[in-house]
């Protein structure tokens, strides 16, 4: 099991997986939005997404787990 964290502070601009879905190592999770520029957030190893922590919308800081990968 893996966690995917968040590399920077920012705002989700778009959720692109949906928990369940099968992702590959280096395959974007989730979009952030920090000074109005966009941060693709990708996958640090294949697998299924077991749970997404996160919703269009919200505020993370740097080191929070965005998702858990298995």
């Amino acid at each position: 099991m893996n966690q995917l964290v968040a590399n920077m502070a920012g705002n989700v601009w778009k959720v692109v997986v949906s928990e369940g879905d099968q992702v590959n190592s280096g395959d974007d999770i989730v979009i952030l939005e920090s000074m109005k520029m966009e941060i693709p957030i990708a996958a640090e190893a294949g697998g299924s997404i077991k749970e997404l922590k996160v919703n269009e919308g919200d505020f993370v800081n740097e080191g929070d787990v965005i998702a858990i990968i298995e």
